[in-house]
């Protein structure tokens, strides 16, 4: 690797025993990839340090140290001895959503134990200057790039957005590596980070009118399925690219397939025009039409057997304030025959709260929570047999994770679906 001096200079540990071996894990990783160089970061979102009782208990067994140090040095940075873990380095450093809300443990069937570990964990990321967002949307809780800038993020769907919505350049980074750049501001110059990676190679013609949020989040899991991990540009019926579709959109395609960049012609920043977008690569052309359509529907109803609801979860990704505003209005007055939970960061809690929507929906007999979803935490109201979803994502994954059967609609499906206690969303 061609390495510059203030990067010889950690490695060579002149920042200290944590940075070097911080250093010594990014060279390794870059290697591996075949990176020649890093590139600067001063924007990092992942999970650093952070564990459960498991993982406290198992290096306190292997170990002798089941502490927040030891899990940073052992587990995030791989070094072979527990280490003071300094301040970091970058200057916009966030930790993405976690296991559970501090308020409302009880109801996701955490233990006070796991909840004051959790607290405890979020006073040592504070005092390493790590700024604790606990969202799977961090662009909506304040942490927004601008086009161009390197970051290094976890989380696919905002992995997506970040490329394809704002134009910054992220790879899909895991828990080791963004941790090493928090201490360093380093990250490998790979995959899309480098322009020659960031050209689509997939042309989809969309031929059906995609408008609605359901309709965007059908089209990204459509697409997903059809490009898995490579690029899609797309062009035709699409209307309304405002940034909750782009989320639903993102976050689908992400799970269907691992999309982490996608183009709209006109529409993303690298895209205006298909030429553009393209570079100079021959696209793979798939089409996407009425039939397309109809046939992710049922795919995402395949296992939505049983039209008895007992469950409806919304906020994945973690809802926006316009999503609260549409659930308000659409409980407003109203009373639930079901559980209803909704989850966002707490940035957004915070307005939803002021704007008078956090109320109605507990009012109506919801539960709004942050800081984590029913797939990470694993974790639905007991007894829950069936739920309903306004998430492709969460659609594709809660099933298989806590045994339930699903059906996914719009967001006023599912909240009929709440009043109801029944499923009557249907294909317009």
């Amino acid at each position: 690797m061609i390495l510059a001096d203030d990067e010889k200079a950690m490695l060579d540990g002149a920042g200290g025993v944590a940075k070097q071996k911080a250093m010594e894990l990014l060279v390794r990783y870059a290697e591996a990839l075949g990176a020649e160089r890093f590139v600067d970061t001063r924007n990092i979102a992942g999970v650093p340090g952070s564990s459960t009782l498991f993982l406290q208990k198992y290096f306190d067994e292997q170990a002798g140290d089941g502490s927040f140090e030891a899990v940073f040095s052992l587990y995030d940075l791989d070094a072979a001895d527990v280490m003071s873990v300094p301040p970091a380095t970058a200057g916009n450093c966030c930790h993405l959503q976690g296991g559970m809300d501090l308020n409302h443990w009880v109801e996701l069937g955490m233990t006070p134990e796991a909840m004051q570990h959790q607290r405890a964990d979020e006073a040592e990321l504070a005092r390493l200057g790590v700024r604790i967002m606990k969202t799977c949307t961090p662009y909506l809780a304040g942490n927004l790039p601008v086009k161009g800038e390197h970051c290094a993020w976890m989380e696919s769907s905002a992995v997506v957005y970040c490329n394809s919505v704002i134009g910054a350049r992220t790879n899909t980074e895991g828990r080791e590596s963004t941790s090493a750049a928090m201490l360093t501001g380093k990250i490998p110059d790979w995959g899309f980070h480098r322009d020659e990676h960031r050209h689509a190679t997939h042309l989809i013609q969309v031929e059906t009118a995609v408008e609605s949020v359901m309709d965007w989040g059908m089209l990204g899991y459509f697409v997903g399925g059809a490009v898995e991990e490579n690029i899609p540009v797309l062009t035709g019926a699409i209307a309304q690219a405002d940034p909750l579709r782009h989320k639903h959109f993102g976050a689908a395609a992400a799970s269907s397939g691992g999309v982490e960049m996608y183009h709209i012609v006109g529409v993303t920043p690298e895209a205006a025009s298909l030429e553009m977008a393209l570079g100079a690569r021959q696209p793979v052309v798939i089409k996407y039409g009425t039939d397309e359509r109809r046939r992710v529907y049922e795919a995402l109803n395949a296992n939505g057997r049983d039209s008895s609801v007992d469950y409806v979860m919304l906020g994945c990704p973690h809802a926006s304030i316009e999503q609260f505003r549409e659930v308000a209005r659409l409980l407003d007055g109203k009373r639930i025959k079901t559980h209803l939970w909704m989850f966002t960061s707490r940035a957004v809690k915070t307005v939803a709260d002021m704007s008078g929507f956090t109320k109605t929906i507990e009012d109506a007999g919801g539960l709004v929570m942050t800081d984590t979803c029913s797939a990470i935490a694993r974790a639905v109201p007991r007894g829950t047999k069936v739920v309903a979803l306004d998430s492709a994502k969460q659609t594709h994954y809660l099933p298989a994770m806590v045994n339930v059967g699903a059906w996914f609609g719009t967001t006023e499906d599912c909240i009929n679906a709440a009043l109801m206690g029944r499923w009557t969303g249907e294909l317009r």
